[in-house]
């Protein structure tokens, strides 16, 4: 039987000149070279290179932020999810309530 208790993983979104945002998620979706990815909890390890485009975190509340980013990379292991970038900013923040 499934588990009914969210896995969560820790999310640090950096810029090369400051941090763009950090906390629990259950999901995110990075732009890719390849195409879109989505990262959840338990992921096996990866580090791959992103393009310009949009970073979505999801919440453990369902809360979701959205941020436009510069070319970067990101590196997940353990539930630990990193994404730098060159430039980054918050363009979206919404509940689930908006939704």
């Amino acid at each position: 039987m499934a588990e009914s208790a969210k896995t969560t993983m820790k999310v640090n979104i950096v810029a090369a000149d400051h941090p763009v945002w950090h906390g629990e998620a259950t999901s995110v979706t990075i732009p890719a070279y390849e195409g879109g990815m989505g990262i959840l909890p338990d992921h096996e390890p990866v580090l791959t290179v992103i393009k310009s485009g949009t970073v979505t975190v999801v919440e453990p509340d369902n809360d979701r932020h959205m941020f436009e980013v510069t070319d970067g990379f990101i590196a997940f292991d353990s539930n630990k999810l990193t994404v730098a970038v060159e430039r980054g900013r918050d363009v979206k923040y919404s509940t689930t309530e908006e939704q």
